[in-house]
This record gives structure tokens, sequence and C-alpha cells, in this order.
């Protein structure tokens, strides 16, 4: 894929989740494998299935298979969910499809930025770092109350609510709102 977007926190533990024996927070009631890409384990999660479904009407599959490293934050279905009604549907129309792949690959970056990372960034830099997305955005990483939070371009703050979902291509974030370009 040409991305999906940022990087995010330490919560997998203190989410209450279970580690299995792959080594990974379970995501979406599916075990998720380091071993495998991206794409390969999102297929899996009950909770990422409209992501999916966008990441496949964008022409992303390929890309986000690739060798990477990625960052991506991932927004649930929930997530998708809180946008206003229709907006999905009218995303996943063809003659949308530029749209859609800014939204989505505003949701990735370049780089394989683990939870550590992201704190330590944020920590250097004062309480606030500026992480630039393949898509172009530019969103604000920040720690509160011990959990990592995106501020996109539209001042929408999404949650990290599992970190450091580790995949041979990079790494996911799970995310609770979908971030979204200044315009």
């Amino acid at each position: 894929m040409k991305a999906l977007t940022l990087a995010t926190a330490i919560l997998a533990l203190s989410t209450g989740l279970s580690l299995a024996d792959h080594g990974n927070p379970d995501v979406g009631g599916a075990a998720m494998y380091a071993d495998k890409t991206i794409v390969e384990n999102a297929v899996n999660s009950a909770d990422h299935t409209t992501l999916v479904a966008a990441v496949q009407a964008a022409g992303l599959v390929e890309t986000l298979s690739g060798t990477g490293p990625f960052t991506v934050f991932a927004p649930t279905n929930d997530a998708f969910a809180k946008l206003p009604a229709g907006t999905v549907e009218t995303l996943l129309k063809p003659e949308n499809k530029d749209q859609l792949t800014k939204i989505l690959t505003c949701h990735v970056v370049a780089a394989n930025a683990l939870a550590a990372d992201i704190n330590k960034m944020v920590a250097d830099d004062g309480g606030m770092h500026t992480v630039s997305t393949v898509g172009g955005c530019d969103f604000t990483a920040m720690v509160e109350d011990g959990m990592v939070k995106i501020k996109d371009g539209q001042g929408n703050i999404a949650t990290v609510t599992i970190a450091d979902v580790k995949q041979s291509n990079g790494v996911i974030h799970v995310i609770d709102t979908v971030l979204l370009p200044a315009n």
C-alpha cells in the first residue's frame, strides 16, 4: 500500500488483552502473526472489515503487502461508524477512489515505529511530536494519561487502543477514530 498512517502507544497489556503464543495481542478476535504482512493479518480481524474493504477499494492491497516498513494506524469498524452517515459508502464508490486513497494513506507512516519510539519522540519534543504520513498529512502525536493519541488535520483525536501489533512489514496500532486530512 502507499500507506495508512502514524505511530502509537504501549497499551496491549494495560488494556487487559491477553498475549497468545504468537507474541502479539489478538485483534478483532484473531491472532496477529509477526511473520505475516499487514494485509494478511488485517483480513482476519473482525474489528477491521471496513478498513479492509476500504484498502481493497483504494487499490492499496499490493502496497501494504510490500516490504515496508510501514506503521499503520488502523481504525476499527466502530471508528468508521463515527463518521457522518453515508460517508463510508460514499468513499467506497469508484468515483471517490482518490479521496479514499488520500484518507487511507494518511494512516500510514513509512517507518517501523513502535509505541516506545513514539513515546520517546513525544517526550523529546516536549509533549507533542509532528508525524508526517505517506499521504502527505502532518498529524500530532501526544501522550495523555499514559495513552498515545493522534490529532488529525481537522482536530479529531484518535486513541491507540492496541499498540505494537508487529507484522513482517511493519507494525499496526489500532485506533478508535478515523484520521482525516486538513482538507
